[in-house]
């Protein structure tokens, strides 16, 4: 196993160090494309060698071109860009200073040594023993019975050649025996036949016995064979599926298949030796048998044993290695849309290579499923593309046997007549199926193979887009069926603890953040009810998706898909550096402003956009009481034209004549508006001359820039300490029509007032 996959295996604490290890000096991506490479290569010493270093950096450039071309074959601009940009920051950072980047990359996977170690310490110390440990003790054991496996079947072996020898030693000897009858018979012709004979009987003695060990190891063998083999599907494959289903609706990274197939592949080899072994066995009994010969009263149950086992092994070792996903949204698949293409990989975890270029792959979509028939309204749909392919160990970068379909596309069957809508199901609730079929051929043996993807929603239309993924977040996180096609004629209920987890992954799996438990709490209550925090309520699925949220009119989870398209499309940064508190009700934010200093402000969410909007609440005092002022929200539209932090900078409120003044201070807690959003600003702070018309291209208009500005009512600002300042023109007015003496009574009686 790599220590990669190792590291993927982690508690979520761990994981969270791992993550923090890499940024753009050497993003994680790179680590993860090129796991296997990297951990092959002697940074230590080239971090103090420049020749291996250089070598080292223009070979990892090198794997990064391969790993393009990869990308380009499948048509993924997206992960091309991304692999073309990470290879830019390579050679902008590094190409003058080799040995920085070899130093680097030691550095990191010495760190991740580190974090496995504290990991593996946890559990010997008996400080909180984590499901990682757990699962990293399991693997320990399952990878000595599958080493036990092998080391029976070399045993076996010997023990075949040695039967063998003793096989034709005897087999020679009562021939030659045989030949002597004819001799004269006197005594000591006679002594010489007893000895011979003696010594035959031995022989014959020692091969039985010598078949009866070899039938009984064997026996033995597929027994340990069945049991290893029995976790390895049964649990290992089955937990592997898990994760995978948890990882495709956003969860933890699932391990790599690498080990897996490792240990199948053990297991395959070692079967093949034992059908090797037992033909050996049969020329042995056809050259020379006996009545009682155990290879003969044995032979068929272990034919019959090891077909069964070898059958099983490999019809569980085709998997579907990634699910079906359109790459033009690789964060959401299983949502496929009509008329895009979208892609899929198989693999098939025994490695053996005489397979290669040996399984022809069919994709059928819906084969066999009851419901085409049974469900009223039910579409039904055709494949489009190449729907066939030949497994082969080039399709995949690391050698594994796989098929990769890149062009298939869907399109739906027309009825003779219109389709109705009077089915139970709408069209992001109908889940299908896409199977696909090959068949092993060998001397002896034919294996049909069939495996099948979690079950997929089939949309017409992009807006379908956030309630078909609804629907796989749904069936993902409460079942790990595959083919449980009706789920959402009866959808279970979910509890509060668990689509809990499965919303912070939303916003985890595209983000560096995902939600606190504040954050969670009111989400919560927003499902549960008010007052429910900690309670770890039952949510149906029409609470979730299908009805409408208290008195808005649009349901919960299209309301926090349009704030991760926000979040995604422009606050991406603000989040991720937690500058956003985001979810949060106005009695929590006054709570937290109320004791404030005047000018502090938080953002969160609108709850009433159902698109995704984000606003700011700021406190001011008012005859030293706190008064909170929200801006009405900015949606998309408003975004697209002037950054959030910009808007945040340059915001004015303006009551009456007094002049436009910025109340947004400080962030929340005690943050500096500048010193929090500085990095963000789209220009520096020291704007040019308002009149410098010698733009960059010299255009000669005057620049402008867009600024919100919220005009107040008076009566908002009665009191003294929240008086806006006048301007010296307006002051000078003032002073002309109502006189020095009264603006001294009127300051005066105001700083009584104050006191």
């Amino acid at each position: 196993m790599t220590q990669w996959c190792e590291l993927q295996q982690l508690d979520a604490k761990f994981l969270e160090q791992v993550h923090q290890l890499y940024d753009d000096n050497f993003p994680m991506e790179i680590r993860q494309y090129l796991a296997q490479w990297l951990e092959n290569q002697d940074w230590e010493h080239a971090a103090s060698n420049v020749s291996m270093a250089t070598i080292l950096f223009f070979n990892l450039l090198s794997q990064l071109d391969d790993q393009y071309s990869r990308f380009a074959l499948e048509n993924n601009f997206l992960l091309q860009h991304n692999i073309r940009k990470s290879k830019r920051n390579l050679q902008d950072n590094y190409q003058e200073d080799p040995l920085q980047m070899a130093l680097v990359i030691c550095t990191r996977l010495k760190e991740e040594r580190k974090i496995l170690s504290n990991a593996r310490k946890c559990d010997q110390n008996h400080i909180g023993s984590t499901h990682t440990n757990v699962m990293l003790d399991k693997h320990k054991e399952l990878d000595m019975k599958v080493k036990d496996v092998k080391n029976r079947v070399l045993e076996i072996e010997q023990e075949i050649k040695l039967l063998e020898d003793v096989q034709d030693e005897y087999d020679f000897k009562y021939k030659t025996f045989q030949n002597r009858d004819h001799e004269p018979n006197d005594v000591l012709v006679q002594n010489e036949h007893r000895k011979e004979e003696l010594i035959i009987k031995n022989l014959f003695y020692t091969m039985d016995v010598k078949r009866k060990e070899v039938v009984q190891k064997i026996a033995e063998l597929l027994l340990v064979t069945d049991q290893t083999q029995g976790a390895l599907i049964n649990e290992e494959l089955v937990d592997w599926k898990r994760r995978q289903q948890i990882s495709c609706i956003g969860g933890p990274p699932n391990a790599c298949l690498d080990q897996l197939q490792n240990w199948f592949t053990v297991v395959a080899e070692s079967l093949q030796q034992v059908r090797q072994q037992l033909r050996k066995l049969e020329e042995l009994e056809q050259k020379l048998t006996y009545e009682q010969d155990p290879i003969t009263h044995h032979k068929q149950i272990l034919h019959e044993q090891t077909h069964t086992l070898f059958r099983q092994l490999i019809q569980s070792s085709f998997v579907v290695e990634r699910q079906p996903c359109m790459p033009t949204h690789p964060q959401k698949p299983m949502v496929l849309k009509t008329g895009v293409q979208f892609t899929v990989k198989l693999r098939l975890l025994v490695k053996l290579q005489e397979l290669n270029y040996q399984l022809k792959v069919k994709a059928l979509f819906d084969k066999d499923v009851n419901e085409k028939n049974t469900v009223k309204g039910f579409r039904k749909f055709n494949i489009l593309g190449t729907h066939t392919k030949v497994m082969n160990v080039e399709e995949s970068t690391n050698g594994s046997l796989a098929a990769e379909f890149r062009h298939l596309q869907l399109k739906e069957q027309k009825n003779t007549g219109s389709r109705t809508n009077e089915g139970p199901l709408i069209v992001t609730e109908e889940l299908h199926s896409l199977s696909f079929e090959t068949q092993l051929c060998q001397p002896g043996l034919v294996i049909d193979l069939e495996t099948t993807s979690l079950p997929i929603v089939v949309i017409s239309n992009v807006s379908q887009l956030p309630s078909g993924w609804a629907s796989i977040l749904w069936y993902n996180m409460l079942t790990s069926e595959h083919k449980n096609l009706s789920f959402f004629l009866n959808p279970p209920a979910a509890r509060w603890s668990q689509l809990s987890e499965v919303l912070s992954w939303q916003f985890s799996s595209v983000t560096k953040r995902g939600l606190n438990t504040e954050q969670l709490n009111m989400l919560g209550e927003k499902l549960l009810g008010p007052n429910s925090s900690g309670d770890d309520g039952l949510i149906p699925w029409t609470r979730f998706c299908k009805e409408n949220i208290n008195d808005k009119n649009f349901p919960f989870w299209l309301w926090i898909d349009g704030i991760l398209e926000l979040i995604k499309k422009h606050l991406l940064p603000l989040w991720n550096d937690g500058c956003i508190m985001g979810f949060i009700s106005k009695e929590r934010e006054r709570g937290l402003l109320k004791d404030q200093t005047p000018g502090t402000f938080l953002l969160r969410f609108s709850e009433s956009s159902r698109e995704g909007a984000i606003t700011f609440t700021w406190v001011e005092r008012i005859q030293n009481e706190p008064q909170f002022h929200a801006v009405e929200p900015y949606t998309k539209k408003e975004l697209s034209a002037v950054t959030f932090p910009d808007i945040i900078r340059n915001y004015k409120v303006m009551a009456a004549e007094n002049i436009p003044e910025n109340p947004l201070q400080c962030l929340y807690p005690d943050i500096p508006k500048d010193m929090a959003f500085g990095k963000y600003y789209s220009r520096p702070k020291e704007a040019p001359e308002p009149m410098d018309t010698d733009g960059p291209k010299g255009t000669g208009y005057i620049k402008t820039e867009l600024i919100s500005v919220s005009e107040v009512h008076p009566s908002r600002l009665q009191g003294p300490d929240n008086l806006l300042p006048m301007s010296p023109e307006v002051y000078a007015e003032v002073a002309r029509i109502v006189g020095p003496v009264d603006i001294d009574n009127v300051m005066c009686a105001t700083a009584g007032y104050a006191n």
